[in-house]
């Protein structure tokens, strides 16, 4: 196996192609592990990952988690409301505090962008990225390609459209770059208001007038949460217009390819983003995404602290 050389894994722009190509490979290795009756394998045994989440999260944080003890390590769960930020201490002090400790790992999610690159020049353990802001969130973005790459055996040459709230989407900036350093096209469609300034500096992509122009005979469309929380204001003149124009639903489904792939990053607002229909329909792959979530985090986790698989 190819080697990782790479202490942190906190933005996919960070990584080459035969970066991701060796994440991908491990992950689709990992799977096998989930699939035992015993789920755990001695890999990490002996590690400690600390889990330092200062935003809600239900799949993310629950994922890495479970890759964790998988891999026979050791986790702690750390949130804002049971941590010393309560009482007014910085990022750099409860880093600081944490690393005394002796952590191999930690994992951390936060509002602010590039909060990690800022942990990351304070700490010596490794520092990997759950969510920062609006810049990148690389555990989702490799998810979602292994899903795509497990449906059409390859990521090369597909067309994905990516649709709804791209300014403040993470996941959107991390599926951009790792999409298009392996070869997919993609096509990006959402509300004036919710298109970033400049937006082709997030990588080789093409920006569509309508949802429509974006979806036509795409192999993929990942629909991505409206993000209300960062918006400061709202963005759109409300649910029902957005669902309108931007609302993936079977009609508007039947001008991308004959069974494309329906993505989604969660949580769903049904009857917003996506109709119920869709989310629950046949060529839905969300759940798959969620299955594939751990395997992935297993294999980010492996590759920044090593071990050898059994």
């Amino acid at each position: 196996m190819a080697e990782f050389k790479h202490r942190n894994i906190i933005a996919l722009r960070d990584l080459t192609r035969e970066d991701i190509e060796l994440l991908l490979a491990t992950a689709e290795n990992m799977r096998e592990i989930n699939s035992r009756d015993i789920k755990k394998v001695p890999t990490l045994r002996g590690k400690t990952i600390i889990n330092l989440f200062y935003e809600a999260s239900t799949r993310t944080r629950t994922s890495f988690e479970i890759a964790a003890k998988r891999l026979s390590a050791d986790t702690v769960n750390i949130s804002p409301s049971t941590s010393s930020a309560t009482k007014g201490e910085t990022l750099a002090d409860t880093a600081l505090n944490l690393l005394a400790m002796k952590p191999d790992i930690i994992v951390m999610r936060h509002a602010v962008s590039g909060a990690h690159y800022h942990l990351a020049k304070k700490v010596s353990c490794s520092v990997v990225n759950a969510g920062d802001g609006a810049h990148e969130h690389p555990s989702q973005g490799l998810l979602d390609l292994l899903t795509m790459k497990d449906w059409f055996g390859r990521l090369d040459g597909l067309k994905v459209a990516i649709v709804g709230d791209i300014t403040h989407s993470r996941v959107a900036r991390s599926d951009i770059q790792g999409l298009t350093k392996m070869g997919s096209h993609v096509y990006l469609a959402g509300p004036p208001t919710m298109m970033p300034p400049a937006v082709e500096r997030l990588g080789s992509v093409t920006v569509c007038a309508t949802m429509k122009e974006a979806i036509q005979d795409a192999d993929v469309v990942m629909m991505l949460r409206i993000q209300q929380e960062r918006q400061g204001k709202t963005l759109m003149p409300n649910a029902r217009e957005y669902s309108r124009y931007f609302g993936l639903n079977p009609e508007n489904l039947k001008l991308a390819k004959p069974g494309a792939m329906v993505m989604h990053p969660g949580p769903i607002n049904r009857g917003v983003e996506m109709s119920s229909y869709v989310v629950d329909g046949s060529q839905s792959h969300i759940l798959k995404q969620v299955e594939n979530g751990v395997a992935v985090r297993m294999a980010m986790l492996y590759h920044v602290c090593g071990g050898e698989l059994e």
